[in-house]
């Protein structure tokens, strides 16, 4: 299946240009939009004021007479308003519904839907000679009250001359609006590209830092979201190179701890075959250097198993948790253990109840805290001794602890017996690798809670763990 690719993702100066220039440009847009409006508008005003005046210095010149109109427009009027062939005055007195009486005939009458009122002047477009007009009509009543006569001055003039002031209008507005968003823009543009300089400064010293680098990066006269930004990149840094400091130690530790028991194993191996292959070979001493092998391979086996349970307890690993029950998980773990206490002579109960107590959790991590509680209890408590595991509901928690009667931890050592490899001195038989403790606080860590010792009376060593109970479904925590 071929892998699909991935959208390209604009950069972060393309997307600040984008969403600070697109904006600007649809104002820009918008203003350019309403400053036509506002120019057509007002060229319209003004050739209506002009044509109402005409309207009416020409009305004044109709005069009625008897029963119809005297007109009194001279010559020299006339050629004045027909001087100009390109920006030339249409007129025309008539009395509605057809007396003609001056002007031009060819004079588009007034909309249909014009609800005419003496004295008003009425503007609107239309077309005559194949050039589009502007006409004011002005409608006056003449004649006597008895015969009463409604009188129409029309006066059109081109459009052309509006339009092309119009223009001029939007070119002497426009052009300066123009160039204000070009200089705009490259202030924008500027200022973006010295805004992100920091940030191109940040890039540049983490590129050229060596992958081993881990000194906390320092930046100089930053803006502070750069700032919080080197900080959460320093914080980061220092807690990766904890981790690998960590780890370190781990590899070193786990790499002793190996190399002793496998060193043992070696020499062991070799007594058994030079015994083996001696004139007359000893077999029962064959027999316990065989035993001393099956030993190490137990401890090796055991350290291996230890250090496999730690790496899944690493914070770094994925958990998967679920709702489980708590004293289901701690009866079966507890009776796994029950031939090993018999084995080493001692009694191992539980005190649990038959309620269920829910948690939210890993199963199998759970089980590796519990058995390495109990293991620790079985190897170090003497034979004879007594070991309790006890789960019970503390107010609104449920807490887990498994008590024994052995020598128990000095208070100055509790801490320290959670270290990886630390091993407490006087404790006998010394069969552990000193992890046990270390992923047992891991785990619970895992689970947001913690481990404490304490002392068990009369004498011995208490390990407790409160847990949160669960009521509710399914969840989990990667």
């Amino acid at each position: 299946m071929a892998e699909t690719s991935r959208p390209r993702q604009l950069s972060l100066r393309r997307q600040l240009l984008l969403w600070l220039l697109l904006p600007q440009l649809v104002l820009w847009l918008a203003a350019a939009m309403l400053a036509h409006a506002m120019a057509v508008r007002y060229t319209n005003e003004v050739i209506d004021q002009t044509l109402a005046q005409t309207s009416r210095a020409l009305a004044r010149q109709v005069k009625p007479f008897g029963n119809g109109f005297y007109v009194d427009f001279p010559r020299a009027a006339r050629e004045i308003l027909e001087e100009d062939p390109s920006d030339r005055v249409y007129y025309m007195v008539s009395s509605p519904p057809s007396a003609f009486l001056l002007g031009e005939p060819t004079m588009p009458p007034p909309p249909h839907e014009l609800v005419a009122k003496a004295g008003n002047s009425y503007f609107y477009n239309a077309s005559m000679k194949g050039q589009d007009v502007r006409v004011a009509a002005l409608y006056l009543l003449a004649g006597t009250p008895e015969q009463p006569q409604l009188m129409l001055v029309q006066v059109a003039k081109s459009r052309a001359l509006s339009a092309e002031l119009t223009r001029k209008i939007l070119l002497d507005m426009g052009l300066p609006l123009l160039g204000l968003m070009l200089l705009t823009s490259l202030l924008v543009w500027a200022g973006i590209s010295r805004g992100l300089s920091p940030l191109r400064r940040l890039r540049r010293v983490v590129e050229n830092r060596s992958p081993r680098d881990m000194a906390p990066i320092e930046v100089n006269n930053a803006p502070a979201e750069v700032r919080t930004l080197t900080a959460a990149i320093n914080s980061l840094l220092e807690e990766v190179n904890r981790q690998v400091e960590q780890q370190r130690r781990f590899i070193g530790d786990a790499a002793h701890q190996l190399r002793t028991p496998l060193a043992g194993l070696k020499s062991q191996t070799e007594l058994v075959k030079a015994e083996l292959q001696g004139h007359t070979p000893d077999i029962p001493r064959a027999c316990r250097q065989l035993e001393q092998v099956e030993t190490s391979v137990a401890r090796s086996i055991h350290l291996v198993n230890q250090l496999l349970a730690l790496a899944r307890a690493e914070p770094e690993t994925g958990l998967q948790r679920s709702l489980l029950d708590l004293n289901q998980l701690t009866r079966e773990v507890t009776a796994e253990a029950v031939p090993r206490a018999l084995a080493r002579g001692l009694d191992l109960g539980l005190d649990s109840g038959d309620e269920k107590m829910p948690v939210l959790g890993h199963a199998g991590l759970l089980r590796e805290l519990l058995a390495n509680l109990l293991d620790n209890a079985i190897q170090y408590t003497p034979a004879g001794g007594e070991i309790t595991v006890e789960l019970h509901r503390q107010h609104k928690q449920l807490r887990l602890a498994v008590r024994d009667n052995g020598p128990g931890i000095a208070a100055a050592e509790r801490d320290k017996v959670f270290q990886r490899f630390y091993r407490v001195n006087h404790q006998p038989g010394g069969k552990g690798c000193g992890l046990g403790l270390a992923i047992v606080q891991e785990i619970a860590r895992r689970h947001h809670t913690r481990v404490e010792l304490s002392d068990n009376i009369p004498h011995g060593l208490c390990a407790s763990l409160l847990f949160k109970p669960e009521n509710s479904t399914e969840k989990s925590d990667k």
